[in-house]
């Protein structure tokens, strides 16, 4: 069948105004893109390392870096990326042990990943603010 053919206002497939990406999906591509975004973060802690290594005036300017308003940002999401990154991981390790198929328990292990690492990341940096 031809272009020509087709039935006028035929939605095409999948039809972009109806479907919805599952959260088994996003969380999917989600940790896929927060274990991308370690490998920046780990950079990020190479070079403090090494700027302590390095001496005190390579460790202050490392620390104006991570102290600034952008830096403390990064930071953030960094830590954001890592715990929700482990999360994810062990929602992979309870699949592994075949627990956790079922429809309405893949989505809420999924909607608790992301719920928890938002939360789990505020309290990290209340606590690390607190004690700072």
């Amino acid at each position: 069948m031809s272009n020509s053919e087709a039935k006028p206002g035929r939605p095409l497939s999948p039809h972009l105004q109806v479907y919805r990406w599952p959260i088994t999906m996003t969380m999917s591509i989600l940790h896929r893109v927060t274990g991308a975004a370690l490998y920046f973060g780990t950079l990020l802690l190479a070079w403090w390392l090494i700027a302590a290594a390095a001496g005190p005036a390579y460790f202050d300017v490392a620390n104006a870096v991570f102290g600034s308003w952008i830096g403390r940002l990064v930071l953030f999401g960094y830590s954001w990326a890592l715990i929700h990154h482990l999360l994810g991981g062990l929602r992979h390790f309870v699949w592994d042990f075949g627990a956790g198929f079922s429809k309405s328990a893949r989505d809420n292990l999924a909607y608790a990943n992301i719920i928890a690492s938002a939360i789990l990341t505020v309290l990290v940096w209340i606590v690390g603010l607190l004690i700072h």
